[in-house]
């Protein structure tokens, strides 16, 4: 993991395959279409309509201009199956409701969401864990958490390959009780697990 600026003077991630860029207005046609597809979105609550999806974005750039890190946006520099522009993003965001756990200040969350024909080869493993070594070594947090549904394996699969542990079940604050996505899985990682 390398973290340099770009030419905005904006944190940027480097790792073998990937590059962790600041969002471009190019993004967000690709990601709204990400953001459309029942498949990416199957344990979210719902789909994002565009608008909703560029507000996202927008915030996310908010964020990269006010902390210096956020979920990056994700292009693909060499693989198997070649290179992209944009595939997703991986990267550090603060939860956007209230916590209904414990957690250090500021809560950190590490999340991914990827484009399909980029699952099943290790990038939001790869980006995640470039995300967590500058959390900890660059940033000095005290503490990065995941979450997500029970059912949504694949996602909990890549927290447990990246070092983080299962700590609690809770029930998220935005879900009604007859909810199916209301329970969560919640993961931890402090500076001093392991890191594979």
């Amino acid at each position: 993991m390398e973290p340099q600026d770009d030419s905005t003077g904006l944190t940027e991630l480097r790792t073998p395959r990937l590059l962790m860029r600041a969002w471009r207005e190019e993004d967000k046609k690709p990601f709204a279409a990400m953001n459309a597809d029942p498949q990416v979105m199957q344990y979210f609550p719902e789909v994002l309509q565009e608008p909703e999806s560029d507000a996202l974005v927008e915030r996310l750039r908010d964020q990269h201009a006010q902390y210096g890190y956020t979920v990056w946006a994700l292009q693909v520099l060499e693989s198997e199956h070649g290179s992209a522009d944009f595939v997703g993003f991986t990267g550090l965001s603060h939860p956007s409701f209230d916590l209904p756990f414990e957690h250090s200040e500021p809560c950190v969350e590490v999340g991914w969401r990827l484009s399909p024909p980029w699952w099943g080869m290790g990038l939001a493993s790869e980006a995640a864990r470039a995300a967590i070594t500058y959390g900890f070594d660059v940033l000095c947090l005290e503490e990065i958490v995941s979450f997500t549904t029970p059912s949504n394996e694949a996602s909990w699969r890549v927290m447990e390959r990246i070092g983080m542990h299962r700590a609690e079940e809770f029930d998220h604050p935005r879900a009604q009780a007859w909810d199916w996505w209301q329970r969560h899985l919640l993961y931890r990682m402090s500076p001093n697990d392991p890191r594979p």
